[in-house]
């Protein structure tokens, strides 16, 4: 934190920032206490000097800097060369979060252990990458039967195709003129023919919903329909997909926040995710044993997914692609996703 011309209690602590960069005054937690200044006294207080030296900045390594600190830590490098452009080219610190499944105990040392080799690093990574492009191809599925289905159902229930620009169909004022915001913003910079289209024919109104629905993101989207005061709307969409309303709501954002992890390329195998899941109860396809599956790995994630795609492509293979992906690296530790023994023996995969 910063503070200028800060005064604490009973002392006045004044830090020499040695950056010199806009002079800022900087509050430090280690302090040095020198004269009183002037004997100044407040009471029975005094004033202190104190200077606060800024920590040395760490030196950047280079690739091959870095390869040679992990030879010294324990790890296995065949090619040096090669070790180094993956690091140069992916990054140390994307690379780092694979490196963690093959650190001796304690961890936090990061010495690696006797087998630990940079070949078990990449088939980590590779793994997770081919994972992660499987399961974003599946939600682009899902993605786009939600966009139809939301709307179609909707409009349907409540006879108007302009509802999602309407303040009367939604619960909470101030979080419909939010998404209201949202949504023309979203209408305004738009580039698609059919929005320039509508632009030229219609000046003085937000387009229908089934059109809006396709240039906003898929979160906004679930936030729209969260908002919604029709629950009969809303069921009739939840019931589309085989699941009852508030179960098929959670979903939604969390398949929403899956997306998006996967298009930013973050870690999926391994991760151990903050969000809970809502559990179905009744549902109108078989559905995992709850209590084998922990909610906040990605396995469950991938079965909210191989659910959703009974309703959507009944004949997916989805099964067989996840399958195929784990065979090409048997190394990989599949608990580590949240995958039970015997996964494929439950009736939910077959």
């Amino acid at each position: 934190m910063l503070f200028e011309n800060t005064i604490i209690p009973n002392k006045l602590f004044f830090f020499k920032n040695v950056l010199s960069i806009k002079k800022r005054l900087y509050l430090c937690s280690r302090v040095e206490p020198a004269k009183p200044l002037n004997n100044a006294q407040i009471g029975r207080s005094f004033f202190y000097i104190c200077i606060y030296t800024m920590p040395k900045f760490i030196k950047h390594k280079t690739a091959e800097e870095l390869v040679v600190s992990l030879k010294t830590k324990g790890l296995l490098i065949d090619n040096d060369l090669q070790a180094a452009n993956y690091i140069r080219n992916i990054g140390y610190f994307r690379l780092k979060a694979y490196f963690y499944p093959l650190y001796s105990e304690p961890k936090n040392n990061h010495f690696f252990k006797n087998d630990a080799t940079f070949d078990k690093v990449m088939n980590m990574y590779r793994f997770d990458r081919k994972l992660r492009l499987l399961l974003f191809n599946e939600i682009e599925k899902i993605e786009v039967a939600l966009r139809s289905v939301i709307v179609n159902e909707i409009s349907n229930e409540l006879g108007d195709v302009f509802w999602m620009t309407k303040k009367e169909y939604f619960k909470g004022e101030s979080y419909f003129n939010l998404t209201l915001s949202l949504i023309k913003s979203e209408y305004n910079k738009s580039k698609e023919e059919f929005i320039i289209h509508y632009k030229g024919k219609r000046t003085n109104s937000l387009p229908p919903a089934w059109m809006l629905a396709e240039i906003l993101p898929i979160g906004n989207l679930c936030h729209i329909f969260l908002n919604l005061k029709s629950q009969k709307a809303k069921k009739k969409v939840a019931k589309y997909f085989g699941l009852q309303e508030p179960v098929f709501s959670s979903w939604m954002l969390i398949l929403s926040n899956l997306r998006n992890m996967c298009c930013h390329h973050s870690r999926t195998w391994n991760r151990e995710l903050a969000i809970n899941t809502a559990n179905p109860f009744v549902t109108k396809y078989p559905w995992i044993e709850i209590s084998k599956t922990n909610h906040k790995r990605i396995y469950y994630r991938i079965c909210m997914i191989r659910y959703l795609l009974f309703t959507i492509s009944p004949n997916n293979t989805f099964k067989e692609k996840l399958k195929k992906i784990i065979t090409e690296y048997p190394t990989i530790d599949i608990s580590a996703i949240g995958f039970p023994s015997n996964w494929e023996k439950d009736l939910f995969w077959k």
